[in-house]
């Protein structure tokens, strides 16, 4: 590792001069809006709920010589949430996290999240400040490849039933848990023990997600409610969850929910992802029972969202990988 070498990390240094500047006008912006910025653990009892993503897992030596296995956070939003049951209503935090078996251009094992909460509002409003942070950057032009992004021009919404239809051709709604007739009908491939959820991600990767953010931001909502994680149900439509992912240049930039606040109905979400994630991965996460405590306790109406920073500093100053925008790499 030679990161650190003067030539090396003068070639980065306008990139992480930039990467500053943006961490510390967002910190002025969210004080500015009254959130508070919290600092939560590292070291989780799960380091989420996701099916796909990998961790990093160690043991806690006790004093007295007890073990318990701890991991690595991919995301702080359980504990946060445990923040907001506490009373907190607004809070941020630019959190260092870990996934695992990942890298890429845009991917890196550990990197930053900032993620940010709101109690009394609906995801609308958070929307709303994804508008107001990307116009934070400060440059004409958001860069990924060879698209272009205007960070001041009005984000568009588009329903994910409307990106199928738009850019693939079919009737999202009429396919659901029939992964062959999605992929006959998107003329995408269907593999032996795919499920309807696979052929979906699919359709996304080649036909949807590079056509998303082009020109103005992208704000994809309306997901289907199998895929609503630790989102509740929209009001008066019942087959889609209050999730949206913001879109720009055809990067995935953020992750939103209104968020569930049902213990019972989320243990019942995490027992099922979990089960899935054994049955491809042959690995189950514990589930955090403090977390679904909080929950029961009184999580209140409120929306939150997860915004990969590493990523929008990319996009702000035009860089080709991840590594470019990091004061050190994991080596």
């Amino acid at each position: 590792m030679t990161e650190w070498r003067p030539d090396k990390l003068a070639k980065r240094l306008p990139n992480l001069e930039a990467r500053a500047r943006l961490q510390a006008a967002l910190r002025q912006w969210f004080a500015d809006e009254g959130f508070v910025e919290v600092e939560t653990p590292i070291l989780q009892v799960a380091p989420g709920a996701e099916v796909h993503l990998a961790g990093f897992v160690t043991d806690w030596e006790l004093p007295d010589g007890e073990e318990r296995e701890r991991w690595l956070h991919s995301s702080p939003e359980f504990s946060m949430k445990k923040l907001l049951a506490g009373g907190l209503p607004k809070l941020f935090q630019f959190a260092r996290v870990f996934r695992n078996a990942e890298g890429s251009a845009l991917h890196h094992p550990e990197f930053t999240m900032l993620e940010w909460y709101r109690a009394g509002v609906g995801y609308e409003t958070i929307m709303e400040d994804c508008a107001h942070l990307l116009a934070l950057t400060g440059v004409e032009a958001l860069r990924w490849a060879e698209h272009r992004c205007d960070p001041q021009a009005e984000p568009e919404r588009l329903t994910v039933a409307e990106a199928f239809e738009r850019h693939a051709g079919v009737d999202l709604f009429a396919t659901i848990g029939d992964g062959e007739r999605l992929a006959a009908k998107t003329g995408i491939a269907m593999h032996p023990g795919d499920s309807w959820d696979d052929v979906f991600f699919r359709v996304m990767f080649d036909r949807i997600e590079n056509k998303l953010g082009i020109g103005r931001p992208t704000i994809l909502c309306e997901y289907p409610i199998g895929m609503a994680a630790l989102a509740r149900a929209k009001p008066g439509d019942p087959r889609v969850a209050e999730r949206f992912e913001l879109y720009v240049c055809g990067v995935e930039l953020a992750n939103a929910f209104g968020e569930l606040t049902d213990a019972r109905v989320q243990r019942i979400r995490l027992q099922a992802d979990m089960e899935e994630k054994e049955r491809l991965y042959g690995i189950r996460w514990p589930v955090d029972e403090d977390f679904l405590a909080a929950l029961d306790h009184g999580l209140p109406d409120c929306s939150g969202i997860a915004l990969g920073f590493d990523r929008l500093v990319m996009l702000m100053t035009g860089a080709s990988h991840i590594e470019d925008v990091l004061w050190l790499p994991v080596r």
